[in-house]
């Protein structure tokens, strides 16, 4: 069983992963922390790979910018990431996210 340190919600929402400007990947993301998420994506990163993670939150015109996200594990169910690097602007929205999560959907 694993004990998680912040509470993953149940998301769908588009994603973009970027790679030292070299590559764009579309994705999804299925679950969502306040310091990381696991994307549902047709990629195949490497454990330990860092990337900038785009966050499309319906209704909002511009991405909440993860700046570095390490790719912890990759399988058949996904890409889990963690969030290492997150400017305090984007952090505060991705706090606000959460929140409204926590308010309407159950912790998994």
């Amino acid at each position: 069983m694993v004990t998680r340190k912040f509470k993953r919600y149940q998301v769908s929402m588009p994603s973009t992963l970027v790679h030292k400007d070299q590559f764009r990947h579309k994705g999804s993301i299925r679950d969502l922390s306040t310091k990381g998420c696991r994307v549902e994506s047709l990629l195949s990163p490497f454990t330990g790979m860092q990337v900038t993670l785009l966050l499309h939150v319906p209704g909002e015109a511009k991405p909440i910018t993860i700046e570095n996200a390490a790719i912890r594990w990759c399988g058949s169910q996904g890409i889990g990431m963690e969030f290492l690097v997150v400017a305090k602007p984007e952090e505060d929205r991705l706090g606000r996210i959460i929140q409204q999560l926590e308010a309407r959907v159950s912790p998994r």
